[in-house]
């Protein structure tokens, strides 16, 4: 066995520009269901992988945020339950001898236990509060192989997550900001409200926030996707997004479906069984729970996009698309390079030298 082969069978689990088993004929001949899901989920299983691993990564300050929120970071204490304690003191203290007013100290005085932020906590705050500026950055750049994934395409993960990133961060840095101001308003404001004690205007306005939650869920679906494709301002992007919310709902809710099957399978491992799964559990998120959640939700977007998109102005130009070798998709896509020169690009990047 010669030395280049022996290379080749090397084992290079993070060798993110290796080449793949490369794009299955089958794959346009599956549709765009459950078929076509399941063959590039498998075939692309060990990108989906290291697309989890630029989540994470790329999203490490969330690690700090979520260390401060488990209370891991403050200090133990304890307060009256009781709200007017403090003002019955000094009635306490002037019949504290009595069976009375021992009896009522006690009863008012009964000592809940809190959690009082520390110094430590709020640098972990601070710390968190910089996903604000990876969050946008790292969607596009996972969106854009994720998309490719699901086009079936070559994919090249580092390089593809790179370009796009440089390509995107001008549009997706301040979304990326928006993004997770909204969700954070919405899931505090349903959270306030469920633990609160509810009216019917509270009730009200409970159901309200879940079902724009659910609809900004599913516009999510679309935005990152469209940032990565088109050349579309972020007040197009969002408009055309909550269309698609609408127009795509049905592929909507199964994605929402089987991400939801998906948590409550995490749950089980973490919560269920007596533990004995709970590595499991850990690990899942930290290897490919976030970005399977993620091609879910790209896979059920694109073909909607492309439908919606990109068929009709290839119907309407179709002078464009004559010629065979040029990039079918390059005029309506953002992507101004042909396939070739990419591909071109990244060999040269890599060192791969064509033989004559």
């Amino acid at each position: 066995m010669s030395k280049e082969k022996k290379e080749k069978k090397g084992f290079k689990l993070f060798d993110f520009n290796r080449d793949g088993p490369g794009v299955s004929k089958r794959s346009a001949d599956l549709g765009t269901g459950f078929k076509r899901f399941f063959h590039s989920y498998k075939n692309n299983f060990d990108k989906i992988i290291y697309t989890n691993i630029f989540m994470v990564l790329g999203n490490f300050p969330l690690i700090f945020l979520i260390i401060a929120l488990s209370g891991y970071t403050q200090a133990d204490s304890s307060l009256p339950m009781y709200d007017l304690f403090q003002n019955l003191v000094p009635f306490f203290n002037s019949d504290i001898a009595t069976p009375f007013g021992m009896t009522m100290y006690a009863l008012a005085g009964i000592q809940n236990q809190i959690l009082v932020p520390t110094t430590l906590t709020y640098v972990f705050y601070g710390l968190g509060a910089l996903t604000l500026f990876t969050f946008g950055p790292v969607n596009a750049g996972t969106a854009y192989i994720l998309r490719n994934i699901a086009m079936g395409e070559p994919v090249f993960t580092w390089s593809d997550f790179w370009y796009a990133v440089r390509r995107n961060w001008k549009q997706a840095l301040p979304f990326g900001i928006i993004d997770v101001l909204i969700n954070a308003i919405l899931i505090s404001n349903i959270y306030n409200m469920v633990v609160s004690s509810q009216n019917f205007f509270e009730s009200t306005m409970l159901w309200m926030n879940v079902v724009i939650l659910i609809l900004y869920f599913f516009m999510r679906y679309y935005i990152y996707v469209q940032m990565v494709t088109f050349d579309l301002s972020v007040f197009k992007i969002f408009k055309n997004s909550m269309i698609f919310a609408l127009l795509g709902f049905k592929r909507n809710i199964v994605a929402l479906l089987a991400i939801i099957a998906c948590v409550v399978i995490e749950i089980l491992f973490i919560f269920g069984l007596g533990g004995i799964l709970l590595p499991l559990g850990v690990a899942a998120p930290l290897a490919i729970l976030f970005s399977s959640f993620a091609y879910m939700k790209v896979f059920a977007a694109y073909f909607k996009i492309k439908e919606v998109m990109i068929d009709p102005y290839r119907a309407e130009h179709p002078e464009e698309f004559a010629d065979e070798e040029f990039d079918e998709e390059e005029i309506v896509m953002r992507d101004d390079v042909t396939e070739k020169e990419r591909l071109d690009e990244i060999k040269a990047r890599n060192g791969i030298v064509d033989e004559e």
